[in-house]
């Protein structure tokens, strides 16, 4: 599934499909299942106590992980080889705008599509 998002004014396409959690492990050796379970709990207790510095270090890190794992995986050729030169091709963007268009990405990439046959 690909999603064009908004980021510092350009538009960015990004690709959730079954890859995508062996491209992020390949990346950072870490479970992206675990990694997106704990970054939406943190993101939805910040969201209902209104605090926008309820992300921890680890938390960020993991967004900027998978947003580039993602933006990677959607546009194979872009210059940038790793996370850090993919955030510098940015001059500014909040995380707030970007991190709920990433995890309803995911969410929908993972809402299961047919029905079971056992009742």
């Amino acid at each position: 599934m690909d999603k064009i998002i908004k980021i510092d004014g350009k538009d960015i396409k990004f690709r959730a499909t079954a890859r995508t959690p062996r491209l992020y492990r390949a990346l950072t050796m870490r479970d992206l299942i675990r990694d997106f379970k704990s970054l939406t709990d943190h993101y939805q207790e910040a969201q209902e106590n209104k605090d926008e510095t309820g992300l921890s270090i680890e938390d960020l890190t993991i967004f900027e992980n998978v947003a580039y794992v993602m933006a990677r995986h959607a546009n194979p050729d872009m210059p940038e080889k790793n996370p850090d030169d993919w955030l510098d091709s940015f001059d500014f963007f909040s995380i707030w705008e970007v991190l709920p268009q990433i995890l309803e990405l995911w969410r929908l990439n993972n809402i299961q599509t047919s029905k079971s046959k056992k009742k």
